[in-house]
């Protein structure tokens, strides 16, 4: 097992902000709904997987999921999303099992949503909303909300509507102003602008200040391996493991962990690495929610490896990993290298042979079981071999008078030789390229290792083809 330092964590609960209930009409979730989605040509998930998704969402969000509904159509309504005598059965059926809400598998635009509600007289929720309900429970950290507010307010703005059907208009105030006055809607979206500015302006001064660690991490800092998956795949159980026993929250839900963590391990060869867990991925992420954790999501693509965490259990695991590789494309970390962790293999038939496609195919694949610990050091050396392949290979004889350089060597790097001659310390071995510097005026024979632009192929030493 690796020995762990004190960790690194951004983790820090603002109480402020803890106490601080989040703002906007997606601020409470319902008690009870109906689930609703359609089945057309443009349906890109499995019907039965996507809904057994969005009952775990509600059910995360603190929703009680009392009936399913499904409509199949060609194409789906360009006003109500269902046709006109499935939007009658639908109130009908909401009245009699008391719910307080209906929730669509689905992003709706905002005159669907207008109108659905106005014909059901009820919350409507979409999936994004949903989503973003979960977010705002869940969010702890300064950071954390500040983005979840800024999709809140984006997914607010032209839907304000709602709240004023009636359009009410306010009276002039004084014998100067003229007219019926504003109307309400046209106030609150002012007020929604002006605060979107204000959250992207100090989302701004979040995204410059990783932006300054990052580029100090580069120089200076040990190699960060991205801990990235579908949500409840079991990165926080994984990382708890990596990190030797350090604990980070763990549950059984989706989005379990909102705010990323990152923790410091040492491998038992030495090597230093950070390993940071992100949030979890869905299908169809919302695109507000991409834009707003654009700050958090640059931590992914900007990290040395990824580390693909594969729930190799779930049914529809194919999906999910399409999922996600769809997900770190449309962030810009679609070409990093990569290594496959496919997690819960203790709940797998022993003989089980797991056939991989696409890109997950041509990726070092270990089995681990996050929650037993097994497989756990197969990954730290397959992470630690992926990362070799970025470094420098040196090999260097460094003066006795230079005892910083070799703790710099076995703090960074990897070793394979280590011998005391009449010069010096002779060390052979890899290490980053930003800690290389220092110890080329000591090489003996020094090579850069090749690496791979565009999507990064590795050599399997293992094939692991996933079968359903």
């Amino acid at each position: 097992m690796p020995e762990h330092d004190l960790p690194r964590t951004n983790d820090k609960k603002d109480e402020n902000n803890e106490q601080k209930p989040m703002r906007g009409l997606l601020a409470d979730a319902p008690m009870r709904a109906i689930l609703v989605s359609i089945d057309s040509k443009e349906t890109d998930w499995p019907i039965g997987e996507s809904l057994d998704e969005l009952e775990q969402l509600a059910t995360t969000a603190g929703v009680t999921c009392v009936e399913r509904v499904i409509q199949r159509m060609d194409h789906p309504h360009s006003a109500t999303l269902l046709g006109s005598g499935k939007v009658k059965e639908l109130a009908e059926m909401l009245h009699g099992q008391d719910c307080d809400a209906v929730i669509f598998d689905l992003e709706l635009r905002p005159n669907q949503h207008r109108n659905l509600e106005r014909e059901l007289e009820i919350q409507v929720l979409d999936r994004t909303a949903l989503i973003l309900i979960i977010f705002g429970q869940r969010a702890r950290t300064r950071e954390g909300r500040l983005q979840v507010e800024l999709a809140q307010v984006e997914y607010d703005l032209p839907r304000l509507t709602r709240q004023w059907s009636h359009l009410s208009r306010q009276s002039g105030g004084g014998t100067n102003q003229r007219g019926e006055g504003e109307k309400q809607i046209e106030v609150d979206r002012r007020m929604l602008r002006r605060q979107k500015d204000q959250l992207e302006e100090e989302l701004d001064l979040v995204r410059s200040q990783r932006q300054l660690h990052r580029e100090r991490r580069k120089y200076a800092g040990a190699p960060v391996v991205a801990l990235v998956g579908y949500t409840n795949a079991g990165k926080s159980t994984l990382l708890n493991q990596l990190a030797g026993g350090i604990q980070t929250l763990a549950e059984d839900k989706l989005f379990a962990t909102l705010d990323p963590t990152t923790r410091r391990v040492r491998l038992s060869g030495g090597q230093e690495i950070l390993f940071s867990d992100t949030v979890g991925f869905v299908q169809r992420l919302p695109t507000t929610l991409v834009a707003a954790f654009r700050a958090t999501l640059e931590e992914v693509s900007e990290a040395d490896l990824l580390v693909h965490v594969v729930d190799a259990s779930h049914p529809y695991v194919h999906h999910q990993i399409e999922a996600v590789e769809q997900v770190l494309e449309d962030i810009g970390a679609g070409g990093l290298p990569m290594v496959l962790a496919l997690n819960k293999a203790d709940l797998l038939p022993e003989n089980l042979v797991i056939h991989l496609k696409g890109i997950a195919a041509t990726l070092p694949v270990v089995k681990v079981s996050a929650m037993q610990g097994t497989g756990v050091e197969d990954l730290l050396r397959s992470i630690s071999n992926a990362l070799i392949e970025q470094f420098v290979s040196l090999d260097v004889i460094l003066p006795y008078d230079r005892g910083d350089l070799v703790a710099q060597f076995h703090q960074y790097g990897t070793i394979e030789l280590e011998e005391y001659v009449e010069q010096g310390t002779h060390l052979r071995g890899h290490v980053p390229d930003n800690h290389s510097g220092p110890f080329y005026a000591y090489q003996q024979n020094t090579k850069r290792t090749t690496k791979v632009m565009g999507k990064v192929q590795f050599i399997q030493q293992e094939k692991a083809v996933l079968k359903p």
